[in-house]
């Protein structure tokens, strides 16, 4: 998983040099959607694929696609060769990820998945504070093709960790029968990925493109998610959601903390990087805090959403110049903090709310809507922001408005009495 968030990180900061040496500058956004498309197809089948024949398939599969992928990215002679790469790394990386979701629920005892999922968020959290620099250092080094290359070895001790850390668990059957219908998931999936590409391209080249992203999104998403979970029906619909709330007011927020603090406050570059690295910090504190129990789920739900919610505002006001530019650093350890209560404890209730044979499918609609839900989040407050002609206050209004409905969602995880953890089945995929 920490190898899987490092190359996320790695290759964001890399691209701009690896497009100029390959002379695909045109091409260079494709490299992002093309591995956000294999990974919605990615997690959509592998969870399915873990459902019916286990865990072990999908999550060794994941690994070679993830490894076999970076290395053609890291040997790639042109942008396109490149893009093929990052095609086959974004399928793997979704493999693994939705596998060991269910690596969690088959291996683990019910009462230490919240520490095992606040392990996985630390792993996301390390690399966002550690990847600038490291990356920074390997492309003045050695050359940006290392950013690639490096991670393969690495991969493979992983692997044979996870190997011997697998072997004997009770991990290897599946739980579901097999199903007519995946095929047709997959195609949704297809048209769920592109839609969502047609957004991020269409918030800065053609607002025709964005509006007709959105409507095929709309047609679309709601297929691989639990139904009502637009509406944040209780259980886990509202899991979702939250998910899909939360994570898309904080990237889209996290986006343009930087780029206002250097541009509007005329910050320096590691000025401003410190202020994502307090909440970097404050998530993984709060996800340890989180495996430890220290609070109750609503507790993490509600108060954590709140935390977002207050931090957002005190960032929102920093894009005015009567505000202290200071309070930017106290409102994103604190947006943070909210992330690290909120983030892990959803992963813990997907599991406690699926029945045995829907934990893949359950993990990879919660999975998918926070990833389309981050795109479409970044995709309208980009317009929304040239439209108002660069104005940041935009941008917070509309996270903030996610933040608040996520609010609302928060308490409706529960379906039934307090204490109830019966896992519930579901009908995912359904429409919403």
């Amino acid at each position: 998983m920490s190898l899987v968030a490092f190359e996320y990180m790695a290759v964001a900061i890399a691209m701009p040099i690896v497009a100029k040496d390959l002379g695909g500058g045109h091409l260079y956004g494709l490299a992002f959607s093309g591995a956000m498309a294999a990974g919605v197809l990615g997690t959509v089948l592998g969870g399915r694929w873990a459902d019916v024949k286990g865990p072990v398939p999908a999550l060794w599969t994941g690994i070679a696609g993830f490894g076999g992928g970076l290395l053609l990215a890291g040997l790639a002679w042109n942008m396109e060769a490149l893009i093929v790469g990052r095609f086959v790394q974004g399928f793997g990386g979704a493999l693994v990820n939705v596998a060991l979701y269910v690596v969690v629920a088959r291996a683990y005892p019910e009462e230490q998945h919240p520490k095992i999922f606040s392990l996985f968020a630390t792993a996301w959290v390390v690399p966002s504070m550690a990847g600038p620099a490291v990356v920074g250092a390997i492309v003045e080094t050695v050359g940006w093709r290392w950013v690639f290359l490096a991670v393969p070895i690495l991969t493979v001790a992983g692997a044979a960790l996870l190997w011997r850390g697998v072997a004997g668990q009770p991990i290897s059957g599946g739980q579901a029968a097999p199903a007519p219908g995946l095929g047709r998931k997959l195609g949704w999936a297809a048209l769920t990925a592109v839609s969502a590409g047609l957004m991020q391209y269409g918030s800065t080249l053609s607002i025709p493109m964005l509006v007709a992203g959105f409507v095929l999104l709309a047609v679309a998403l709601p297929r691989l998610l639990p139904a009502g979970t637009l509406r944040a029906a209780r259980g886990l619909p509202a899991v979702v959601s939250l998910r899909g709330l939360s994570a898309g007011a904080f990237f889209a927020a996290e986006v343009v903390v930087p780029r206002m603090l250097i541009d509007e406050r005329e910050m320096s570059a590691v000025a401003a990087g410190l202020a994502l690295t307090g909440g970097a910090l404050t998530w993984s504190f709060a996800s340890w805090l989180q495996g430890r129990e220290v609070f109750t789920r609503m507790t993490n739900l509600v108060g954590g959403t709140a935390a977002i919610v207050t931090g957002l505002v005190v960032a929102g006001a920093v894009t005015f110049d009567a505000m202290p530019v200071v309070l930017i650093y106290p409102a994103w350890i604190v947006t943070g903090f909210g992330m690290g209560l909120v983030y892990p404890t959803l992963s813990v209730l997907t599991l406690e709310l699926s029945a045995p044979g829907e934990q893949g499918v359950n993990s990879s609609a919660l999975q998918v809507g926070e990833m389309v839900f981050s795109v479409v989040a970044v995709a309208v407050t980009s317009a929304l922001f040239t439209a108002a002609g660069s104005a940041y206050w935009v941008v917070f209004a509309i996270t903030l408005a996610l933040a608040l409905a996520g609010l609302w969602a928060a308490p409706r995880h529960r379906v039934a009495a307090a204490g109830h953890k019966a896992p519930v089945a579901i009908p995912a995929a359904t429409g919403s």
